[in-house]
């Protein structure tokens, strides 16, 4: 299951148990409506082993901030609270899935 991420909720996600995956994108980003269907797919696999959760940089501009999100899409994986792995740009599904397979 995918979840939102807003500027509100981040820090729980973030401290969650399980370690946390965000997609950061924009509605009107062409790579990001790429890698999304991609992302959406692997939350429902991963399911129970990982959050992952979809972030709007405009909408949630203080995440964005945080992490000096310049490139989308960028996809920030957490363990512990901390920032552990990223990929930046339309990256292959395979690829994708490596990083969720070394976050368990």
């Amino acid at each position: 299951m995918e979840v939102t991420i807003t500027n509100e909720n981040f820090e729980s996600y973030k401290n969650g148990e399980l370690p946390l995956v965000v997609d950061f994108g924009a509605t009107w980003c062409g790579p990001c409506r790429m890698v999304a269907p991609i992302v959406e797919e692997l939350a429902k696999e991963y399911d129970g082993k990982l959050v992952v959760g979809k972030c709007d940089v405009e909408e949630a501009d203080d995440v964005a901030m945080e992490f000096g999100i310049r490139n989308i899409p960028s996809i920030l994986f957490f363990k512990g609270g901390k920032v552990v792995d990223k990929l930046v740009g339309a990256v292959p599904k395979a690829k994708i899935k490596e990083k969720f397979e070394a976050m368990l």
